[in-house]
């Protein structure tokens, strides 16, 4: 009975309006259509308040997001992704095909291990006046990588013709890409999927225009 109490508790995301992160994890809540509720956690103010003793305790790395979810606490987007998945109806995040599967998840990794991290705020913070072209240098290096495997398993979406947890990560790093000035036009699939993917509602509300925590001026 009381697991079944906590099982009907909305999930709660901490998470930053900009953060790739914390974007993954609301395509995926809105994907699935569920509800949720928000507690911004802003990453600059106050010296970023993900380093507070509280948030801490949520996500010891400080960083967003950390999700209270079913009576746990996850605090990595992928395994948010894969818990939903396993653990909610709705439509699938993850291929049932072995090899579509394996595809999803090593396009996924490319954007969440080998991409993203290395544009991340406590990363570039650390850059000074060189952030820029960091970010630059290491997103075009991991776009170079991801063009041709997109070439290969792409139909309409990363992996064939059905969303996945690929396009949940290439959204919001195409965005990343474009805040540093990336060149886009130089990766045509990349291009056409994210612009594909950008038409579909639960990418859309789940952007950073459009969030509890979104600046007035930052605001769609």
């Amino acid at each position: 009975m009381h697991l079944s109490l906590v099982c009907l508790a909305k999930p709660v995301l901490h998470g930053y309006f900009r953060s790739s992160c914390s974007w993954r994890v609301r395509i995926a809540f809105a994907l699935k259509g569920i509800e949720y509720d928000q507690v911004p956690i802003h990453l600059i103010k106050d010296g970023g308040q993900q380093h507070t003793e509280q948030y801490k305790t949520l996500n010891p790395m400080q960083q967003v997001p950390a999700v209270e979810i079913d009576g746990i606490t996850l605090s990595q987007s992928l395994a948010v992704i894969q818990y939903i998945d396993e653990t909610r109806p709705g439509p699938p995040l993850l291929p049932a095909d072995p090899k579509k599967r394996a595809q999803v998840r090593m396009i996924s990794d490319i954007i969440a291990s080998g991409i993203q991290p290395l544009q991340n705020l406590h990363v570039i913070q650390k850059m000074g006046t060189e952030k820029v072209q960091w970010a630059q240098h290491f997103i075009d290096r991991g776009f170079q990588a991801l063009e041709p495997l997109l070439k290969q398993t792409a139909g309409k979406y990363c992996v064939g013709d059905e969303i996945s947890m690929a396009d949940i990560c290439l959204v919001p790093q195409v965005y990343n890409a474009e805040r540093f000035k990336v060149d886009v036009e130089q990766y045509p699939t990349i291009k056409r999927l994210n612009e594909t993917l950008l038409e579909i509602e639960a990418f859309r509300v789940s952007g950073p225009s459009c969030q509890p925590d979104t600046p007035e001026d930052l605001r769609a």
